[in-house]
Parts: structure tokens; C-alpha cells; sequence
């Protein structure tokens, strides 16, 4: 594959719209670590290695979610997904856009691009117009009129998650088959044959896609279409092994990001071709680069900026140093995490932080090397970093990158970093509140009340979201300092003020036991069912006794899927850092639409609960 030979004869090449085309080549499930276009012992892929030579390396590329419905949602909207009600994967409901806005390819539709999709979409919008002229698995610019431009987003599939999820005797046939053998194990991950194996197979996966995207590179080049098509190749988000996808290290946010551009459309882009850039760009500025690129418009609604393409500077480029980040419910699992980079310094917000990243996940936990790391833990064979995955977390967190690439070491209470925390706390602050954050309410208020205009709504409820943040953010002070305030939250006629001053006590463990009087009034007689399982949180977290027939009264009043869901996974947690708390829970307990699906999260949730 010759990709700076531009000699074609092929009538297709005679393209009568002077415009690009634009074609995406998706992998799934992979940071930047695994390519050895980025680290040293990654994997060999000729393939982007030679886009790479004929055009940008982004080495600072982020998605804004961890994972794919959210991450995706982001990019179709160029917009933020806490701000859009799309961040809680998997979706129980679709959301609307935005009014005014559009998935971005409907507006290179209009403008008379073809537009394909191959194939996943698995978004967490509803549509409002026609995004695609295709849209499957076997989608092809091909189907276009001759010398109509085109954008086509082809997706890979080979390096997803779900290829990991391999039995102990598969195990050993792919052993045996496995030409990797020495590759680098991430400081967290114990060294075991299963993490080591799982490492290196994952390596494996890259250099086949890698020849699966030489293919279809291969295809344009003989068609005549390689010299007026710019290629982005990007993955939809960071992942797989343990400790990053569904989370907000780096590992699970940053991905690998070439665009290769053709010589007649070099002016288009600020760098010479075969550059490497350590600018900052996120998943929200992909659908609005391809808008300008083509030269249309980017609409007011969208959160992103184009990084490439006319009126884009070296100088504009150069500056972009900040990323946002954000984690919250993945499958059954529920967290809210948000973080906030710049430069080398990477700022991690817990808003839960008795929450440990470890909790089981039924789909995660398919994965041996989970499954034999969490084995480790409970036999106490790990050391402080690799263990740190299955103990509560901090409030807070700061990592220095250049010194710490794999955040372990965090500088939060470290006094030489303090300016730096303040800086990029209160930066993360503004940000949740600007939006304003819809994540601060719980999904299943969100979805009975916000629903039908997500934007809108968080607008209309932007002072009460910016003082549930202030709530929540009172467990990054002292107890003495947040006591009277937490007694206000608590005494508080708004229940998600209850809500959050619970959690924030939560936070402060057994510092904020003098409130334990006032919790157990909650847990008997709120009128809210979120806001007594969080009570019930407080008091087993601190080891305090309670009856389980009040808990299982509480989830019995669950009053939707949404709820029941986020209830579990309390009792979940509380299973797995409690030893001394048992319960069990009826499998027969919630509603039957909400179990009769098979593999549905409430079942999940209930058997593990179980089980453990």
C-alpha cells in the first residue's frame, strides 16, 4: 500500500463537487497505549503508521466519555452529554437533541455529501431528520452519484471488549496460537499469566484491524479516490483491559488520532503533512472539524470547535490544552465522576467516593483478567496500587502526567501541588455548573421529569444543580467547616438537597456520626426512596446496625426500572465493602416488566447480591 503514489485512471477520481471527502475508520475499545505510533512494545500497525507519514498525529486526542453509547452521543451532537441528558450508558430511554440542532452528517446531507454510516451507530438520541443515506453493515459511499462527495464512517469492531471475553479453555488454545509473547503490564494490573496474555492478545487484535483498515485504504486508493479524501483514524474511546473503558483515567480517555490529508487539500490544515502535534482535541470538535472542512457552517448549539480546516491557525491549535471528562452509569453500575486536564496535570472529581471502581459489572466482569484481579484482592495478594481498584476512592484527585502517565500517585493533599488543585477544581466546578450537569439528578428523576427537553430542562434548573454541587462539594473542606451545612441539606425541604448532604456525609464517614439520629429519621419516614437508601448507605458504610426488613421495604417501593436499578446498586456496594452486611433480596420483588427480559440489570443486580 503506497499511499504517497497519487497516479489514478480510474473515471471516479474525476470528482465534479471540488469538495473533500471524508472518511472516519473507527476502532473500538482502544487508548493510544496500545499502538507503538505512541508507546514503545504497542502494537505494529502499517497501516495508520503510513496515514501518519502523510499527515497529523493528534498525540493529545480525547474522547469525553469512556465508553460507547455516551462517547458516540458526544460526537453525532458535538455537544457535551451531561448537558444533553445522553450520559448514562446504556440508555433506559431515548433523549431528544437539543432544540436547533442536528446529528452532524444531516447537515452534510443537506449540503449534498452522501452520507454512510458502516455500522454502528448506538446513540442515545432520538433522530430528527435523516442522518444517513445508509446505515448498516453493508453501507458503502459507493451507492453515491458519480462524483458526488461523500463522508463515510467505517467502524472495526475487532478490537471491542467482547473479544476479551474468552473462557479459561479458550484460554489455552489462544495461548498456544499467541506470537506475543514480553509486552508492558500497566503498574496497576498484577503480573500474572492471565494479565500478561490478555495484554498482549489485545496487541494482537490491533494488527489484524490494522489489516482490515489497509484494505479498505487499498480500495480507495484503486478507486481512484485517495487524493481528494482526507481519513481520519481514531478509536471510539480508550479501553479494554481492567481499569480503563467506563472510567476517566487516562487509559479509558485517551485514544489514538491520525488524519491523513492529501496533497490538493494541505491548505486546509495547519501543519505540514507527517507533523505530530501535542494539542488538545475532544470527541464534541469531530463533527464540527468535519462541518468546517466541508465548508459549511458549525451550528451555535454544538459544544465543540473545529480543530482542522479553514481560519484554523497554528497558533489556535497550539493553545487548546484542556479536556473534560465524564463517567456515570455503565450498564448496572452506577458512579459519577468528572475530570478535568490541562497540560500535564489531570484533576479526577469522585462525587461518590465510597464508591470503588472494582464494583461487579456483569459485562466487565465476563473478562478472566477481572475476574482473577478481584480473585487477588479478596486473598490480599496485591500491593497498594494494583489494590486501590477495590478500596474507596478520594474525593479528589491530581495526577502530575509526565511524572505519573498511569495515575497512581495522587497529589491531592500534597501542599507543594495546592495552587494546581485549587486551579483545576475550581475550573471542573465551573464547568458542571455552567452546563448546568443534569448527572447531579438521579436518573429516574431526570427521566420522569426532564425527558422531553433535557436542555431546557437543565436551564430552568440551574441554580437548584449549581447548589446540589455546592452540597456535594462541601466534603472537599473540613467536617468543622461543612457540619452546619450538611444539617441545613438535611433538613432541607428539597429531597435532592437530602439526597447530596447524605452523600457528602457518606464521604466524611464517621466524622458525620452525630447526624445518625437525624439519618434514621430519614430512613423511616422520607417520602423519597432515593433519598432513604442513601441513608441506609451512610449507616452500613459506618457499620451502623438497621433491619433489613426497612431495606427491603424501601426497594420494594421502588417505583420504576430506573430506581429499583439505582437502589441495587447501593445494596451492591454495600455487600462488597461490608462483610457484616447481609441481606437477601426476592427475586420476585419488582415489577415483571422490568425483569422478563432476559440478562435485564435488575436480575443482575439481584443475583449477585445474592451470591455474595
Amino acid at each position: 500500500m503506497l499511499l504517497g503514489i497519487f497516479a489514478y485512471e480510474n473515471s471516479d477520481a474525476q470528482q465534479t463537487d471540488e469538495r473533500p471527502n471524508i472518511v472516519w475508520l473507527v476502532t473500538e475499545d482502544n487508548s493510544k497505549r496500545f499502538l507503538r505510533l505512541y508507546e514503545e512494545g504497542g502494537a505494529v500497525m502499517p497501516t495508520v503508521e503510513e496515514l501518519a507519514q502523510n499527515g497529523i498525529v493528534f498525540n493529545n486526542a480525547f474522547s469525553n466519555a469512556p465508553v460507547c453509547s455516551v462517547a458516540r452521543s458526544t460526537i453525532i451532537s458535538g455537544s457535551y452529554a451531561p448537558r444533553t441528558g445522553a450520559h448514562q450508558h446504556r440508555k433506559m430511554k431515548q433523549v431528544p437533541l437539543p432544540n436547533g440542532l442536528e446529528m452532524f452528517p444531516t447537515y452534510l446531507r443537506e449540503a449534498g455529501y452522501y452520507t454512510t454510516n458502516n455500522s454502528k451507530e448506538d446513540y442515545n438520541f432520538d433522530k430528527n431528520a435523516q442522518v444517513w443515506d445508509e446505515s448498516s453493515r453493508s453501507a458503502s459511499y459507493k451507492n453515491r452519484e458519480l462524483g458526488q462527495p461523500f463522508f463515510h464512517v467505517q467502524n472495526f469492531a475487532g478490537t471491542h471488549e467482547g473479544q476479551l471475553h474468552f473462557s479459561e479453555v479458550n484460554l489455552a488454545k489462544l495461548e498456544n496460537q499467541s506470537s506475543v509473547n514480553d509486552v508492558p503490564l500497566f503498574p496497576y494490573h498484577p503480573d500474572t499469566p492471565v494479565f500478561r496474555f490478555t495484554n498482549a492478545y489485545y496487541r494482537e487484535l490491533h494488527e489484524k484491524v490494522d489489516k482490515q483498515m489497509g484494505q479498505f485504504v487499498d480500495d480507495l486508493k484503486t478507486a481512484g479516490l485517495l487524493d481528494n479524501t482526507i481519513v481520519f483514524y481514531f478509536g471510539d474511546h480508550g479501553g479494554v483491559l481492567p481499569r480503563s473503558k467506563g472510567y476517566v483515567y487516562e487509559s479509558g480517555l485517551q485514544v489514538p488520532m491520525v488524519v491523513y490529508i492529501p496533497e490538493k487539500w494541505k491548505g486546509l490544515f495547519p501543519m505540514d503533512m507527517g507533523s505530530r502535534t501535542d494539542a488538545f482535541v475532544e470527541f464534541i470538535d469531530l463533527g464540527p472539524t468535519v462541518l468546517n472542512i466541508a465548508g459549511l457552517e458549525v451550528p451555535e448549539e454544538m459544544d465543540g470547535k473545529p480543530f482542522l480546516g479553514e481560519m484554523i491557525s497554528l497558533s489556535d491549535l497550539e493553545h487548546r490544552n484542556t479536556t473534560f471528562g465524564y463517567a456515570d452509569r455503565f450498564d448496572e453500575k452506577y458512579d459519577l465522576v468528572r475530570s478535568f486536564r490541562q497540560g500535564n496535570y489531570k484533576y479526577i472529581r469522585n462525587y461518590q467516593p465510597f464508591n470503588i471502581d472494582g464494583l461487579f459489572n456483569f459485562y466487565r466482569y465476563k473478562m478472566l483478567a477481572y475476574q482473577e484481579w478481584y480473585s487477588l484482592f479478596k486473598a490480599g495478594q496485591l500491593n497498594d496500587i494494583q489494590a486501590h481498584f477495590f478500596n474507596s476512592r478520594e474525593p479528589e484527585a491530581l495526577y502530575d502526567l509526565e511524572k505519573d502517565p498511569h495515575e497512581v500517585n495522587n497529589l491531592a493533599a500534597n501542599p507543594k501541588y495546592k495552587s494546581v488543585l485549587i486551579d483545576l477544581r475550581t475550573k471542573l466546578q465551573q464547568k458542571v455548573a455552567g452546563m448546568p450537569d443534569l448527572g447531579f439528578y438521579p436518573e429516574s428523576f431526570f427521566l420522569e421529569n426532564g425527558l422531553e427537553n433535557p436542555v431546557q430542562f437543565g436551564q430552568e434548573h440551574r441554580t437548584e444543580i449549581s447548589e446540589l454541587i455546592r452540597i456535594a462539594d462541601l466534603s472537599l473542606t473540613s467536617y468543622r467547616k461543612a457540619e452546619k451545612h450538611l444539617l441545613t441539606a438535611l433538613e432541607s425541604t428539597n429531597p435532592w438537597d437530602r439526597y447530596w448532604g447524605l452523600i457528602s456525609c457518606s464521604t466524611f464517614g464517621n466524622k458525620a456520626l452525630n447526624f445518625e439520629q437525624r439519618v434514621r429519621e430519614i430512613v423511616e419516614n422520607d417520602p423519597e426512596n432515593l433519598v432513604r437508601i442513601r441513608a441506609v448507605e451512610f449507616l452500613v458504610l459506618n457499620k451502623r446496625p438497621i433491619s433489613t426488613r426497612i431495606i427491603l421495604n424501601i426497594l420494594k417501593k421502588a417505583n420504576s426500572e430506573s430506581e429499583a436499578n439505582l437502589m441495587l446498586n447501593t445494596i451492591a456496594l454495600l455487600k462488597t465493602v461490608n462483610s457484616d452486611f447481609q441481606i437477601s433480596i426476592p427475586t420476585d420483588m419488582f415489577h415483571s416488566e422490568w425483569t422478563k427480559k432476559e440478562g435485564d440489570y435488575i436480575n443482575r443486580r439481584i443475583e449477585f447480591i445474592n451470591k455474595t
